[in-house]
């Protein structure tokens, strides 16, 4: 017997081929039949005038507060997302100190437009650590999965304090801290690292973002981590005020690293 037959939908099978009928039989974690008349099964599901598809993936969302209070996470859950990824654009919640909560929620305002207010009264900040962040989203029950990539911005704020809400450069010291925490996430469960070198992006008072104009050596020391981690993805946003000098430290994070990059 399985443990789960969803019976009676219209399979849609992700490959382009039209839709058809059938039952679909999980044991376990794995879906171990796919159209036909499956057996009988501990749990039926009736999906007539249904579609069952694959899961679908939302690689771009900006859940990262919303995702450590709410375990529907609507509406991504309603349209048929069964993973939401966070943590893009160079914005997010983890690593932070405690003087540096508000700067978070008033880059997430500025540059995602989610109204300060609502993150102010959901997070419970009992996290400092990226680590730690990612075991508060664990400890809520979920409706759909969750990913969570490290952002360039609240980890560059962490290591570098008001130096980095004012956008200086990091010193060799911050960026070995940068890269080590950058590895610590990945291995803890992290899927990737973001950053935003774009003029779009400010914070609520208008001001840009503190990795806007972080130095390559920065960045490339980030891949390296991710290269020792062994896991991830590098992601960026740019206005590539130089596009070849871009493309060339992109490169080389891709070569060193050994991760994909883009």
């Amino acid at each position: 017997m399985h443990d789960i037959v969803i019976r009676g939908g219209k399979i849609v099978d992700g490959t382009g081929a039209p839709a058809f009928e059938g039952d679909v039989a999980i044991e376990g974690d794995k879906i171990v039949q796919v159209g036909g008349k499956a057996g009988p099964g501990k749990r039926e599901v009736n999906a007539d005038g249904r579609l069952v598809t694959p899961g679908w993936v939302d690689v771009h969302t900006h859940y990262d507060g919303q995702a450590t209070w709410d375990p529907v996470l609507a509406p991504s859950s309603w349209h048929g997302a069964t993973t939401i990824v966070f943590g893009n654009c160079g914005v997010g919640f983890a690593p932070v100190r405690s003087e540096h909560q508000v700067a978070l929620i008033e880059m997430m305002e500025g540059v995602e437009d989610i109204p300060g207010i609502t993150l102010t009264e959901g997070l419970k900040w009992d996290w400092e650590s990226f680590p730690e962040y990612l075991d508060a989203l664990a400890r809520l029950p979920r409706t759909i999965d969750v990913a969570a990539q490290v952002a360039h911005h609240p980890l560059r704020v962490y290591a570098m304090g008001d130096r980095a809400i004012n956008r200086e450069f990091a010193t060799a010291e911050d960026i070995e801290l940068m890269a080590k925490l950058t590895e610590e996430a990945l291995k803890a469960g992290a899927v990737g690292f973001t950053t935003s070198r774009t003029d779009q992006h400010k914070t609520l008072a208008g001001d840009l973002v503190p990795g806007r104009y972080a130095e390559h050596e920065e960045l490339i020391a980030i891949g390296r981590a991710m290269g020792r981690a062994g896991r991830g993805t590098f992601g960026f946003l740019s206005d590539f005020d130089d596009e070849a000098a871009e493309w060339k430290w992109v490169r080389q994070v891709a070569k060193e690293s050994g991760r994909p990059a883009g």
